[in-house]
């Protein structure tokens, strides 16, 4: 979902996956949801790949109000990190010994699934949960079983939208519209915005496109734009009309009406922050997680707003979520999932969205006062939500190393101007359907 700053745990969460991840005597008690006749206490581990500080804070917290509630199942956090986290639960898949409870996120739920490795979770969830979520998110988890079916592999709980964080002085002084939720920027309204605020040496807006692709496609469902048509388990690229706009528009942006600075496009998504608080840049596409970066770092006097996502012919975006699942090998699998049920209900969520900055896929959770607040954007932020739907990347078996080899240098090549956009779409097809055949069954 995004570029993670590096934990210094890789190590010691290694250990803590190879050292043992399901112990315990049974489910005894009257905590116990099933699992045997066993005395004493139920043990399961809880993968988490929290990361800053306030998120860490309230995912220990959770786990503490649940353990003392919950005497007969004790829950161990073992944290983890985002950048090392899927090979290291290959590593404890293959040995056999997984958390029960796993953090991650939907693109890795796929392969997992398909190679056995996480619990089909239909059925056995409480149908308030199922019910709080909308079915949208779901199909970030519903991924095929290997056996002709479908399963459902993760419980989805947080997810990220692109709006876009703007210097509100900047925006005043130029009398342009502020937007809502309800009457949302065009892309074409847009445009003119960023070259009214492209003056005196200052951009109207910065792309940074260091890692183009996930953005690219993700903004591409505003015009329906899905870079892929399915068939089953098979997968082509597509480059055609409704694919094309978002590329062509960001490209004018940079070479056409030059109200975009194309010495961004090599920087992360924060990057660009330093430059912003300066008013070098007015406007800031990023995810909605960028907010708290904004609110810890920019001087005191620094005025901004949140702008809701930008309409094309829809407002629609593709979206991946933050899941937890439960092992296949767990030996207390009705646990961990009564313990998910707990860690994600509507209360839960909330605390968690507003610890990563993140949306909440829960509706009560997003109606909570801390996720319709107008302090800091939270009101906007949730609001986009509503917009999500499944990226349809998710579907595309070989889509990373497609990713990778093929659209990553291909777009950075025509963000720089240095193919035309005939170009880079034959390469997104041709070489693109030459990696994705290799995966096509």
């Amino acid at each position: 979902m995004r570029t993670r700053t590096a934990l210094a745990v890789a190590a010691a969460a290694m250990a803590a996956l190879t050292a043992g991840c399901s112990s315990g005597g049974g489910a005894g008690g009257a905590g116990g949801a099933g699992g045997g006749d066993q005395a004493g206490p139920v043990s399961l581990k809880f993968l988490s790949l929290a990361w800053q500080k306030e998120s860490i804070a309230a995912n220990k917290q959770l786990v503490d109000e649940w353990n003392k509630a919950n005497p007969t199942i004790k829950v161990e956090y073992v944290q983890g990190s985002w950048d090392n986290v899927n090979d290291q639960l290959v590593t404890s898949f293959e040995g056999g010994d997984p958390p029960d409870v796993i953090h991650d996120d939907s693109p890795a739920l796929a392969g997992f699934a398909s190679r056995g490795y996480l619990m089909d979770l239909t059925g056995k969830l409480p149908a308030d949960l199922k019910s709080d979520i909308p079915q949208p998110a779901w199909d970030t988890v519903t991924f095929a079983d290997g056996k002709g079916g479908q399963g459902v592999y993760g419980v989805p709980f947080l997810q990220e939208s692109q709006v876009i964080i703007a210097n509100k002085k900047l925006l005043d002084a130029a009398k342009v519209r502020i937007p809502t939720p309800d009457s949302p920027w065009t892309w074409d309204e847009y445009a003119e915005i960023s070259k009214k605020l492209t003056k005196d040496g200052a951009f109207g807006v910065a792309w940074p496109l260091k890692s183009p692709v996930n953005k690219v496609l993700n903004l591409g469902l505003n015009f329906g734009g899905t870079f892929f048509t399915t068939d089953g388990t098979k997968a082509t690229v597509k480059v055609g009309p409704e694919e094309r706009e978002v590329l062509q528009r960001i490209h004018d942006q940079l070479y056409k009406d030059r109200s975009a600075d194309p010495s961004a496009l090599g920087m992360g998504t924060a990057d660009p922050l330093p430059g912003f608080y300066a008013g070098k840049y007015a406007m800031l596409p990023a995810g909605v997680y960028l907010r708290q970066q904004v609110v810890e770092q920019a001087p005191a006097d620094f005025e901004w707003i949140t702008i809701p996502p930008l309409k094309g012919t829809t407002s629609e975006q593709g979206a991946t979520s933050q899941t937890l699942s439960v092992a296949a090998d767990s030996k207390y699998p009705d646990q961990a999932t009564k313990f998910i049920s707990f860690f994600l209900n509507s209360t839960n969520q909330a605390k968690l969205a507003k610890g990563d900055w993140l949306l909440p896929t829960s509706v009560k959770a997003a109606s909570d006062p801390s996720m319709t607040t107008t302090e800091n954007g939270w009101d906007v932020a949730t609001a986009s939500a509503k917009d999500l739907v499944v990226a349809p990347y998710l579907r595309v078996n070989g889509f990373d190393e497609w990713k990778s080899k093929v659209a990553t240098p291909t777009l950075q090549q025509y963000f720089a101007d240095k193919i035309t956009l005939d170009q880079a779409a034959k390469t997104l097809v041709e070489e693109g359907n030459k990696v994705l055949e290799r995966y096509n069954k």
